[in-house]
């Protein structure tokens, strides 16, 4: 097993931030990089363990849904080759090798996409409550997994580390970013997710829901950028398995939700996990890359 990268360390590079699983590194005036290394989080909280490999896994699964994906929207992708960026960035290769982009610098806008084929997780706990999903009205009756009738665009706010996004009402999003950009963000999200959501689904994978994070470039075009459809952003549930009216097996984080669920955790104290936990998480992760691409990822 490859040694487990926890934090990047590019001392000639200019470290902009420290996010829950990428260091992004300002390369020069046009190009910045994105290092997936191998923290998880859950709820918002970085764990102190990694999963030796992850950010591989993460970065590989990015660009391929980029190449998949960019006949819908452009994106922020350079190269993911280490061989084709600049000298200041290979220096670093022992670290960067597999788990780095080289990406255009845009204005990114304040939001998380989200997109919900299936009404599940935080947007399941509100509509029993109120029948809703982000102040979103919905059809009564609906069970637990159930597929929606349309996918369902459900911003949130993109928080500061420690604290917690917050699902917002697409009125809000426009109010925020404007209703041009709210409504471009909108149709491109649910565009990414309907193709994606296609393709996976001859895979063997439902995506559930997942989150989408835009900028906007130099010639004001949105684009795609962040990560792309990963375990991380998203909800992959084998098909074959898939049954409404419960929750359901995952190839995502839901396995370490559970774990953390069943130990009462408390939603803000870093902790340690155990190898079993590290280990399967890992497994699932390979294994949603191997259905969705037909390759092993390259954890070398």
């Amino acid at each position: 097993m490859i040694e487990a990268l926890y934090e990047s360390n590019c001392p000639e590079l200019k470290l902009l931030a420290r996010g829950k699983v990428r260091d992004l590194y300002e390369v020069d005036a046009d190009t910045l990089l994105f290092v997936a290394t191998d923290r998880i989080s859950a709820y918002d909280v970085i764990m102190k363990s990694a999963v030796s490999g992850k950010g591989k896994i993460l970065t590989q699964i990015s660009v391929f849904w980029f190449n998949y994906l960019k006949d819908v929207v452009a994106n922020h992708l350079i190269t993911a080759d280490i061989d084709e960026m600049p000298p200041s960035v290979q220096r670093y290769r022992d670290q960067l090798h597999g788990r780095s982009l080289l990406v255009k610098k845009v204005e990114v806008l304040p939001i998380e996409a989200i997109v919900r084929g299936y009404i599940t997780g935080s947007g399941w706990k509100e509509y029993q409550k109120s029948g809703t999903v982000c102040g979103i009205e919905l059809a009564p009756g609906l069970r637990e997994s159930q597929k929606l009738p349309e996918p369902l665009f459900t911003p949130s706010t993109k928080a500061e580390y420690g604290d917690h996004d917050e699902n917002i009402h697409p009125d809000k999003c426009a109010e925020i970013i404007g209703q041009q950009r709210a409504e471009q963000v909108s149709n491109a999200a649910v565009k990414l997710y309907s193709k994606a959501a296609e393709y996976a689904a001859g895979k063997g994978i439902i995506i559930a829901d997942t989150k989408f994070e835009f900028g906007v470039d130099k010639h004001g075009t949105v684009v795609l950028i962040d990560e792309a459809l990963t375990p991380d952003s998203s909800r992959f549930w084998p098909s074959s398995t898939y049954k409404v009216g419960k929750a359901q097996d995952s190839y995502d984080k839901q396995y370490l939700r559970d774990y953390l669920t069943s130990i009462d955790f408390d939603m803000k104290t870093q902790i340690d996990l155990p190898p079993t936990v590290l280990d399967n998480t890992l497994k699932k992760y390979i294994e949603a890359y191997v259905k969705l691409t037909g390759n092993r990822p390259e954890l070398s």
